[in-house]
């Protein structure tokens, strides 16, 4: 150990590493697949995160028409509309019907209250 302990080693630019080959290669190798590994991560993380973005804003569009449309904020089908205005007419129809015969029943009224008792 004193040997070892005598032993200085100096380094600078000018220093030289003796590395075998295949050891060289298969450094670069992995240094390569690292790179290309890290850079799939990263993509593969880029690309949930916008997709998952992505699903937040229709998400957000889906609740805003769900509560918007059934209040007619978005506009109505031209179904709708049609439907409207016979449901329109209809309640006109009902309340003309009820007029007729409420007027009918007060003359019925009327006419029993003229009819002489023996």
């Amino acid at each position: 150990m004193a040997d070892r302990d005598k032993v200085r080693h100096e380094f600078s630019d000018q220093s030289m590493i003796s590395i075998p080959l295949r050891n060289l290669i298969a450094i670069i190798v992995a240094v390569g697949f690292a790179v290309t590994g890290y850079f799939n991560v990263t993509g593969r993380i880029s690309f949930l995160e916008h997709n998952l973005e992505m699903q937040g804003v229709h998400v957000d569009q889906n609740s805003e028409f769900r509560v918007k449309w059934p209040r007619g904020e978005l506009g109505s089908l031209p179904a709708d509309a049609e439907q409207n205005m016979r449901l329109t007419q209809i309640e006109k129809l009902i309340d003309e019907l009820q007029d007729e015969e409420l007027r009918q029943l007060k003359e019925a009224v009327k006419e029993y209250k003229n009819i002489p008792i023996e």
